[in-house]
């Protein structure tokens, strides 16, 4: 399993109705950061538990379900969480 994959399996914990996760590391080649292996991550995740808070608690709930995976498979993770009626800001297909 791939660490987006693991990333994945882990914000199920928030009941995403929209999940998309781009892994962005090979932009970073070279970076001092990616050096220890961590990678860099764009993350657009919509969910229910998002309803009503402001975009710290948002990220702070992303943050706990990803756990110790911060401190060692992502180094860098750029979040979008949006509540379900804010999902109308998704580009459609």
């Amino acid at each position: 399993m791939n660490v987006a994959q693991i990333i994945e399996q882990k914000l199920a914990a928030l009941q995403p109705s929209h999940l998309e996760i781009r892994d962005d590391s090979a932009l970073h080649a070279g970076h001092e950061g990616a050096k220890g292996g961590g990678g860099h991550y764009s993350l657009t995740i919509v969910s229910p538990q998002f309803s009503g808070k402001n975009t710290v608690a948002r990220h702070r709930l992303v943050y706990a379900a990803l756990g110790a995976m911060m401190q060692q498979q992502i180094h860098a993770l750029a979040i979008r969480a949006l509540a379900p009626e804010e999902s109308q800001q998704l580009p459609q297909p």
